[in-house]
C-alpha cells in the first residue's frame, strides 16, 4: 500500500539529510565557484564573541544576514560570506578572571602578562566549533575556514593602521575624563557600552545637611543615591534661575535650604515647615559650608567647599542642590573644572582604585567596597548630625554588560578619538544609508549622533590589540606606529614580528630622536575591542597591506545587520571610523533586529530557564519552522518578539506541511498520469504557454504576481512582508486552486486537461521553491531535488544540481492578469460567505441546495463571477447560480438595531434618542453605514462596532423569502442562500456523505491513488433507506472515489484486509461497516459466500489427526439466554463432531494447550482438537483463522424455545434438506 508522506514526514531528519547532501556536493563552495566571475555584493558580519553558544539573538540575526545573502546570489552577484570572531576583550578577561580568582591588576602582574594572555587565548575558541555545528544546522552558508579572527595578527596589523590614519589627522589625544567604570572588571566603558545593560535597582537615597559657615544654625540640603561619593565631596550646585526657601522645621527648629518646588521630598504637608525667606539660587553661589569629612580639607584653599550654580541641577527630584564630586561626576567634573576648584592637569582627587576600593586618605572606611560601603557612610553621618533623611529609591541603573555588575562614574586618565566635531558629517553619511527599520535611523540612531562624545578608546587590560603608541618619560615625544615592519624598523629588530599582543611587544622600545634622551616605551593600554569590530571592514581584509584594490573596489559593504543594541555599538564604530577615514558610510543597506524576548516579556535568562532551548526546537520543528518563524514576526521591524514555541508549531502546521501537501498531490496525480497514459510527464519552462482554463491563469497570475512583490520587498529589505504573502499563497493553492482543481488533475475531464493542469501545478511549485530558497533553503532543496528529474534539461547537468544555483525568475509579465485575479477573489468572497451561511443553518457541505443568488450594483462584477459560475455551484454544493443587480426582486433589505452594551455604556444619557435614529435607518442609509464604516446621528459618531445589522424580507412574499432563503454581505456583495430540503436533496446528500467516508477511509488507511482496493459495505438499518441510495449513487461514489464497492456477503480472507470501520450516517440513522480490502473487486470471484454467525455462542475446532485436517463447529449454547457449557463438556462435544464418541480428545489454541478455559472467552474462537496421545504443534495451526463459523445454521422452535442446527458438521457432511424441513415445520 501506498502511504501519504506528509502524515510521516519528518522535518528535522530530512533537514539533515539535506546537509549530508550539501556537504557531498560542496554545495556552497561550488555556489560561490559558480558566480565568482559576477558583480560582487559585500556583506560584512558582526563578530560574535565564541566564549557561549549562539542565543536566539544569534540566530535571529544569522537567519537576516543568510537569507539576505542567498537573495543576493540568486540576483547574479558573487557573495563573499565570511564568519567573523571577536576575540579580545572583557567576555574572555572575565571568564578567566573568574577561573584563575584574579581581584585586581596586581593578580595579573603577578601571573605574568604572557602567562594571562596564554589562558586567555586558550578559552578564546572555546565554543567556536559548536558554533559551526549549529550555524550549519540553521542552513545559514557562511565560510568558516576563511573566517576573520580579531586576535590575527594581520588583522591587529590594520587596527594600528587605521589609529594611526586617525592619530596622523590630529584625532587622538589623551585627557582624564569621568567615565562609566566596571569595577569587576577593572576598565573603564564607552557611553554606549555602558548604555546597554541597565537595570531596575534599589539604592539608598539619603538627605544630607550643609551648614553655612556664616550661619552654621542653617544648612543646605543635598539629595543624593550614591553615599559612597560624599567623601569625596568638594563643592554644591544650585540652579542659578530657580527659587530656593529657606524653611524652620517645626520638629527640630532647624533652618534648611532647599529648592521650592521639591519642599516634597522632605515634607509630606506644609504644616511640617514655616518659609522664612525665598531667594533665587544665584543668591547662593559663593557661600561656604562646612566639609563632611576631613579627607581633602587642603582643598579649601583652592576654592572648595563653595556653592557653585549650573543649568544641569533641575527640579526632577532631591532638593535642588547637588553634591559634586568632580573626580565621580561628569557633570560633577564639568562644574568644579569651571569654578577653578580642580584643574585639568593636577593629580586626581579618585580615593577609589581599579577593584572599586576606597585608598587613603579616606581611612574610616579604607579597602570597602564603594558600594559596600554605603551602610558604613551613612551610619557616619547619622552619628555626626548630618543625616537628615534616610531612604530608599528604585530606579534604572548601568550595569556591566558582561561582569552583571553595578557601575560607578570615575575619573580615569585615557586616549581619546575625536568624535564631537564629526557630528555633521555623522549626520550626512548616516543620511545616504537605508535602514529598516527607517525610524531607528532617522530617530533612535541619528539622535545618538547628535549627542556624539568623544570616543574612550583605551582599557586598562591586557588580552586586546595594544595601543600602538611609544611615549618618552617626559610624555614629550609620542611615536604612533602603523604597521609590524614600522614598528621593526623604529626599533632597528632584524627579526619578524609575528605576533602583536601585549607579551610580543611591550618590551620593544623606539630610540628616541632627542640626544641623550632614554628610548620611547609603548603605553600600557590595550584598545576597546568596539575598536576592533568598527575597524573590521578594513582588518577583516588585511587592508591596506593586501587586496587594496578589491577591498577599495567593494566599499562601502551593500549590506550588513544585527540587533538594535548595536545602534550604540557596532554600528556607531563603523560609521565613526569609515567617516573619520574616507568620508563615507561604511556600509548601504542596514536591517535592525529587535530582541527575542521570553514568552513572558522578560530578558531570557539561562538561570531562570525561561526559554526553550533553540536546538531543541529545531530538533523538533527543524531550521525552516525557526527561520520562518522569526521572519515573520515584529522583531525584523526592530521591536522585541515573546518567543513562543506554539509559533514554530504553527508555522509548521500552517506553512509547511500544506505546501509539502501540494507537492504531495502533485506527485501522486503525475504518477497516476503516467501509468494510466503510458507517457512520461516532463516540464520545460521556455515552451509553456498561457492556459485557457481560468483557474490556471489565475493561480499563475497569482504566483507571478507574488514574484514580483518578492522581488520588491526584498529589494527593499522588508524581509518581514514576504512570509505573510506565503502563508496567504499557500492557502491560495491549497485550499482554492488544487481543492478546485481537483477533478481536472486526476483525469476526470480527459488526459489534456490533465496534464495542462499539471503544468500548471508544476510550474507553481518550481517558481514557489526559487522565490523561497533563501527563506526555507532545507525545504525548497527537497522539493526541488524531487522535481529537478521532471524539468527538461536539467537531469545531469552540474549547474543545476542544487536550487541554490539557480536565479531568482523574472516574473512572467504576460501571464499576469489582474482581472482574472479580482474575479476569483470575488468567487471566494462568495463561496465564503454561502459557507457562513450553511454554518449558521447547520448544513453540511455534502447536503445539496437547490440556488444561490449573487447580488451586487455594477455589473461588471457579476459578470467576473458568471465566469467562474461551475465553481461556485460545485464548491456551494448548489444546483444552480442566479446573479442579480435587482434587490428589490428578492425583497431583502438592511434593518439595525443598537448594540446595547457597547453603545448604551458609551452614550448613557443620549443612548434612547440614539437608538431610536438607528431603528428609523432605511435600507439605503445602512448600505452606506456599511460602505463607510461610521455615521453620524444625533450628533454622535457611530460606529459599525456598535450597531447590529440584519438581513431581513419586506413585501408580500416576505413569509416565503426568509423561510426559503438566508442571507450575509461582505460591502456591496450579498449572496443569498436556498436553504430549504426535498428528497430528492436529501438523497444526494447521504451519496455525498458515503462518497466522503470512502475518501476519508482510504485517507485514514494511507492510500494513495494508484493503490487498487475495493470497498466491502454492510448495511444495518430498519427502512431500507440507506440500501437504495447504495443502489442508485453506486456508480457515481466508485467514479468519484475511483473505488469499486460491493456488499460485504463473501468471506474474505484476513490478509486481504486493510482496515475496517463503522459509521453512523449524520443524514440517516442507519449504520454503515466498511471493510477496506486489497485487490479489484474482480478479485473477489474465487471467494466463497459469507456465513452468519449464530445468536449463540460457538467455538470452530480442527481435528489435527496426521495430514488430516478435519473442521467443525460446536455450538456453546443450546438457546440465545441457556448456560455456557464448560470445557469438559466441549470436548466431547468436539469429539461428537467427527465420530470421536469415548476416544480422549484434547484441545489447544495455536499458542498452547486450552485448560480451565472459561467457555465464553471462546466465543467465535478457534481450536485444535488431537486424539490420544498426539500432540499439538504450532505449525499445525491454520495460516489464517476465520471470524465466521464453518457450518451455516438454522434456527427451529422446540418447546418454545429458539433452537440452532449446524447444517454442514464437520465441513462436508451436510444435513438433507429434508430433516431441516421437518425441524422447521415441527415435524
Amino acid at each position: 500500500m501506498g502511504e501519504q508522506e506528509s502524515d510521516k514526514f519528518n522535518f528535522p531528519l530530512e533537514e539533515e539529510k539535506i546537509l549530508d547532501f550539501w556537504n557531498e556536493i560542496k554545495a556552497f563552495q561550488e555556489c560561490l565557484n559558480q558566480s565568482k566571475k559576477k558583480p560582487s555584493y559585500t556583506f560584512y558580519d558582526g563578530p560574535p564573541f565564541a566564549t557561549g553558544l549562539p542565543h536566539y539573538g544569534h540566530i535571529l540575526a544569522g537567519t537576516i544576514k543568510d537569507v539576505v545573502t542567498r537573495y543576493a546570489h540568486q540576483k547574479g552577484y558573487h557573495v563573499e560570506r565570511r564568519f567573523g570572531w571577536d576575540c579580545h576583550g572583557l567576555p574572555v578577561e572575565y571568564e578567566i578572571d573568574k577561573d584563575l580568582k584574579i581581584k585586581g591588576p596586581q593578580d595579573v602582574m603577578k601571573l605574568g602578562i604572557d602567562k594571562y594572555n596564554d589562558e586567555c587565548r586558550k578559552i578564546v575558541m572555546r565554543y567556536s566549533h559548536d558554533w559551526e555545528r549549529i550555524v550549519s544546522r540553521l542552513g545559514r552558508w557562511i565560510d568558516f575556514k576563511n573566517g576573520y579572527k580579531t586576535l590575527d595578527a594581520n588583522f591587529m596589523e590594520s587596527v594600528w593602521w587605521v589609529f594611526k590614519q586617525l592619530f596622523q589627522k590630529g584625532m587622538v589625544y589623551k585627557s582624564c575624563k569621568v567615565m562609566p567604570f566596571s569595577t569587576s572588571c577593572s576598565t573603564p566603558l564607552s557611553n554606549f557600552e555602558s548604555g546597554q545593560n541597565y537595570q531596575d535597582v534599589i539604592d539608598p537615597a539619603v538627605i544630607v545637611s550643609f551648614p553655612l559657615e556664616e550661619d552654621p544654625t542653617t544648612s543646605l540640603l543635598a539629595w543624593t543615591t550614591t553615599p559612597w561619593t560624599l567623601p569625596s565631596n568638594m563643592a554644591l550646585c544650585v540652579n542659578a534661575n530657580s527659587t530656593y526657601v529657606k524653611v524652620q522645621d517645626k520638629k527640630n527648629d532647624c533652618f534648611y535650604i532647599l529648592m521650592e518646588p521639591l519642599l516634597s521630598s522632605l515634607y509630606k504637608s506644609e504644616d511640617m515647615y514655616i518659609v522664612v525667606e525665598r531667594y533665587k539660587g544665584e543668591s547662593l553661589r559663593g557661600k561656604r559650608y562646612t566639609p563632611l569629612f576631613p579627607y581633602f580639607i587642603e582643598h579649601e584653599a583652592k576654592g572648595a567647599f563653595q556653592v557653585l550654580t549650573d543649568d544641569y541641577v533641575s527640579e526632577d527630584s532631591g532638593t535642588g542642590i547637588v553634591h559634586q564630586a568632580p573626580y565621580f561626576g561628569e557633570d560633577d567634573y564639568r562644574v568644579c573644572l569651571a569654578a577653578g576648584i580642580i584643574q585639568r592637569d593636577q593629580e586626581l582627587i579618585c580615593p577609589v582604585d581599579e577593584t572599586g576600593r576606597f585608598t587613603k586618605p579616606v581611612e574610616d572606611f579604607l579597602g570597602q567596597h564603594v558600594k559596600d560601603a554605603d551602610k558604613n557612610i551613612i551610619k557616619a553621618l547619622k552619628e555626626k548630625g548630618r543625616l537628615i533623611q534616610d531612604a530608599q529609591l528604585k530606579h534604572s541603573y548601568p550595569f556591566c554588560w558582561r561582569s552583571q555588575t553595578p557601575l560607578i562614574y570615575k575619573a580615569v586618565p585615557s586616549w581619546f578619538v575625536k568624535v564631537e566635531f564629526l557630528q555633521e558629517q555623522l549626520l550626512e553619511n548616516n543620511k545616504q544609508t537605508y535602514w529598516v527599520p527607517e525610524f531607528v535611523k532617522e530617530k533612535r540612531f541619528a539622535n545618538w549622533l547628535r549627542d556624539a562624545r568623544d570616543w574612550a578608546i583605551s582599557r586598562n587590560r591586557y588580552w586586546g590589540t595594544p595601543i600602538p603608541l611609544w611615549v618618552s618619560e617626559d610624555g614629550k615625544e609620542i611615536v604612533c606606529v602603523g604597521s609590524k615592519a614600522e614598528l621593526q624598523e623604529l626599533a632597528g629588530l632584524t627579526s619578524e614580528i609575528k605576533d602583536l599582543h601585549r607579551e610580543s611587544i611591550d618590551h620593544i622600545t623606539i630610540p628616541s630622536k632627542r640626544p641623550g634622551m632614554p628610548p620611547l616605551k609603548r603605553i600600557s593600554e590595550v584598545f576597546d575591542c568596539w575598536f576592533e569590530s568598527g575597524s573590521m571592514p578594513y582588518a577583516q581584509a588585511h587592508y591596506p597591506f593586501e587586496g587594496k584594490d578589491k577591498f577599495e573596489s567593494c566599499f562601502p559593504a551593500d549590506f550588513i545587520a544585527e540587533g538594535i543594541d548595536q545602534t550604540r555599538g557596532w554600528f556607531y564604530t563603523l560609521l565613526v571610523l569609515s567617516t573619520a577615514l574616507f568620508k563615507r558610510p561604511p556600509f548601504k543597506n542596514l536591517i535592525v533586529n529587535g530582541l527575542v524576548l521570553a514568552s513572558d516579556g522578560q530578558k531570557m535568562s539561562k538561570s531562570k530557564k525561561n526559554y526553550p532551548d533553540p536546538m531543541k526546537v529545531v530538533e523538533k520543528y527543524g531550521a525552516d519552522a525557526l527561520r520562518l518563524y522569526l521572519i515573520d514576526s515584529p522583531v525584523v521591524r526592530g521591536e522585541n518578539l515573546k518567543f513562543k514555541e506554539d509559533g514554530v508549531k504553527e508555522i509548521v502546521k500552517n506553512v509547511l506541511l500544506p505546501w509539502l501537501n501540494a507537492y504531495k498531490f502533485f506527485e501522486q496525480n503525475s504518477c497516476r498520469f503516467e501509468l494510466k497514459e503510458c507517457q512520461q510527464f516532463l516540464y520545460d519552462e521556455d515552451t509553456m504557454q498561457t492556459p485557457k482554463n481560468i483557474m490556471d491563469r489565475w493561480i499563475l497570475s497569482f504566483t507571478e504576481s507574488l514574484l514580483q512583490f518578492v522581488r520588491q520587498e526584498m529589494g527593499a529589505y522588508r524581509l518581514y512582508t514576504v512570509v505573510p504573502r506565503l502563508i496567504k499563497f499557500v492557502d491560495q493553492l491549497n485550499n482554492w486552486y488544487i481543492k478546485m482543481n481537483r477533478p481536472r488533475m486526476k483525469g476526470e475531464y480527459g488526459s489534456e486537461d490533465c496534464v495542462n493542469s499539471l503544468q500548471v501545478l508544476f510550474r507553481v511549485l518550481f517558481t514557489m521553491i526559487r522565490m523561497m530558497a533563501p527563506f526555507t533553503p532545507f525545504f525548497t532543496e527537497w522539493l526541488y531535488q524531487r522535481l529537478r528529474p521532471i524539468i527538461k534539461g536539467y537531469p545531469g547537468d552540474k549547474q543545476t544540481a542544487s536550487v541554490h544555483y539557480l536565479m531568482m525568475p523574472e516574473p512572467r509579465i504576460s501571464f499576469i492578469d489582474k482581472n482574472i485575479e479580482e474575479s476569483v477573489s470575488r468567487l471566494q468572497s462568495v463561496l465564503e460567505l454561502g459557507r457562513i451561511i450553511r454554518e449558521r443553518k447547520i448544513l453540511p457541505l455534502k447536503t445539496p441546495l437547490r440556488e444561490v443568488v449573487v447580488i451586487h450594483r455594477e455589473q461588471s462584477v457579476l459578470d467576473k463571477i458568471r465566469k467562474l459560475e461551475r465553481y461556485v455551484c460545485d464548491e456551494l454544493n448548489v444546483k444552480s447560480l442566479t446573479l442579480t443587480t435587482d434587490k428589490s426582486k428578492y425583497g431583502v433589505c438592511l434593518t439595525a438595531k443598537p448594540d446595547h452594551k457597547v453603545l448604551g455604556a458609551r452614550l448613557k444619557g443620549s443612548f434612547e434618542s440614539v437608538s431610536k435614529k438607528i431603528k428609523e435607518l432605511t435600507d439605503e442609509q445602512l448600505q452606506q453605514f456599511v460602505r463607510d464604516k461610521e455615521m453620524v446621528l444625533a450628533g454622535e459618531k457611530i460606529t459599525t462596532e456598535e450597531i447590529r445589522i440584519f438581513y431581513s424580507f419586506s413585501g408580500d412574499t416576505s413569509k416565503e423569502m426568509s423561510n426559503r432563503f438566508e442571507a450575509n454581505s461582505e460591502g456591496d456583495l450579498l449572496v443569498l442562500l436556498d436553504i430549504s430540503q426535498d428528497k430528492s436533496l436529501k438523497d444526494e446528500g447521504v451519496a455525498r456523505e458515503l462518497k466522503t467516508l470512502v475518501q476519508h477511509f482510504r485517507k485514514k488507511m494511507k492510500l494513495v491513488p494508484s493503490d487498487i482496493v475495493t470497498v466491502l459495505y454492510e448495511i444495518k438499518e430498519d427502512d431500507g433507506y440507506l440500501s437504495e441510495i447504495f443502489d442508485r449513487f453506486k456508480s457515481s461514489i466508485e467514479e468519484d472515489t475511483k473505488t469499486p464497492l460491493r456488499p460485504y456477503t463473501l468471506q474474505v480472507k484476513k490478509s486481504k484486509i486493510v482496515g475496517e470501520e463503522v459509521q453512523q450516517l449524520k443524514l440517516t440513522s442507519a449504520t454503515l461497516r466498511l471493510v477496506l480490502i486489497k485487490g479489484d473487486a474482480t478479485d473477489l470471484s474465487s471467494e466463497m459466500p459469507r456465513r452468519k454467525k449464530p445468536p449463540v455462542g460457538y467455538v470452530n475446532v480442527v481435528l489435527c489427526n496426521g495430514s488430516d485436517q478435519r473442521r467443525g463447529t460446536v455450538l456453546l449454547q443450546e438457546s440465545v439466554d441457556g448456560p455456557m457449557i464448560d470445557t469438559s463438556v466441549l470436548s466431547k462435544e468436539a469429539a461428537g463432531v467427527f465420530g470421536l464418541w469415548g476416544r480422549k480428545v484434547r484441545l489447544f489454541f495455536s499458542t498452547g494447550e486450552a485448560v480451565n478455559c472459561d467457555s465464553a472467552s471462546l466465543n467465535g474462537k478457534t481450536i485444535y482438537a488431537t486424539v490420544g496421545p498426539q500432540k499439538f504443534h504450532p505449525h499445525m495451526a491454520l495460516e489464517e483463522e476465520e471470524e465466521e463459523p464453518f457450518s451455516d445454521y438454522c434456527e427451529f422452535k422446540r418447546e418454545g424455545k429458539v433452537n440452532y442446527l449446524l447444517l454442514e458438521n464437520p465441513v462436508g457432511c451436510k444435513i438433507p434438506s429434508e430433516i431441516i424441513s421437518k425441524l422447521k415445520t415441527g415435524n
